[in-house]
């Protein structure tokens, strides 16, 4: 099942997008009308994680055969983040590619020589983002004024479905609820500059708009090996980057399971998969432009689609 947070008019709603990504079910009037009485865990797609196998019989039930008035088409709704404010963002770093060619571009830049630590290779690497700073598909991305060079992320995301501490490796895909694309941008002028403190990053992720997830979420049983999914990215039409999640050093669930080692992972929390080889500006020595439009697109998911918005400066 696609799940979709969407926006006809009267404020977020939950919704299941079916007819080959056409059409959207509001999930929550489609059971009332159904079943003759609300459904709390269809309130929010939070709400439903947090519902877990009832929530899911709910969706279940009121999208199969939804009345029609309770279906619409997706170009006559504002799709949202999925998850308008997770409970958590933790972003990893778990291409080996990606490492190598952006220090070999920041060498270029700074002339200073990087090598990848041998922690990377022993374990998973991770900075927590902002979560109130996501959007969706087709919301535009503001460009931060305090930066001159911004750049796209190309990820894969897991949003965790149930909860747990020290959960083991083997059991870790069992915790997911779903998979969604994220595009983490980046002022990579800003990055670049603050790392140099041995901390971070900072403002070169956190700002308004900068963390981007969508168009939907689909859920585990949907898209099978989750390491096994092409990842392509476009820039105005033209194709700049092309990888897979086969590449990760780290798989999800070794990532699952290091973050929640002595501490419990929640229900809603998404973990990012870090940007995939070639998938960023930077690995390739050329950035995005005011008025840009950028394309994620990862196989059994769809297409994350934002426009780059400059404004002038306050």
């Amino acid at each position: 099942m696609k799940l979709a947070t969407f926006d006809s008019g009267e404020g977020p709603r939950l919704g299941a997008v079916i007819d080959d990504d056409r059409s959207v079910v509001d999930l929550g009037r489609a059971f009332q009308r159904r079943h003759g009485h609300t459904e709390a865990a269809l309130e929010s797609m939070l709400a439903l994680i947090d519902a877990g196998e009832a929530g899911r019989a709910a969706a279940d039930a009121a999208a199969a055969d939804p009345p029609d008035d309770d279906v619409t088409a997706v170009t006559a709704v504002r799709l949202l983040a999925p998850l308008p404010e997770p409970r958590q963002i933790r972003d990893f770093l778990c291409f080996e590619e990606h490492l190598r060619n952006s220090f070999a571009q920041a060498e270029r830049m700074t002339g200073r020589v990087f090598e990848i630590p041998k922690v990377w290779y022993e374990q998973p690497i991770y900075y927590k983002a902002n979560r109130f700073s996501v959007v969706g598909p087709d919301a535009e991305v503001v460009w931060p004024h305090y930066a001159e060079l911004l750049d796209y992320e190309l990820e894969l995301a897991c949003v965790i479905g149930t909860g747990g501490v020290d959960i083991a490796r083997d059991d870790a895909l069992t915790h997911v609820f779903g998979w969604t694309i994220f595009n983490d941008v980046s002022a990579r002028d800003a990055q670049m500059r603050e790392m140099a403190g041995q901390l971070g990053p900072a403002k070169g992720k956190d700002f308004d708009t900068g963390n981007v997830l969508g168009p939907w979420i689909v859920t585990a049983d949907e898209i099978g090996d989750p390491q096994a999914l092409t990842m392509v990215a476009r820039v105005n039409g033209e194709e700049w980057s092309r990888g897979t999640s086969a590449a990760m050093h780290h798989t999800f669930a070794d990532v699952i399971a290091f973050v929640s080692r002595s501490e419990t992972l929640h229900p809603g929390e998404v973990l990012g998969s870090g940007t995939v080889g070639t998938g960023c500006g930077l690995e390739q020595g050329r950035y995005l432009s005011p008025g840009d439009v950028v394309e994620l697109e990862i196989e059994k998911i769809g297409v994350l689609r934002n426009r780059i918005t400059r404004r002038d400066r306050p």
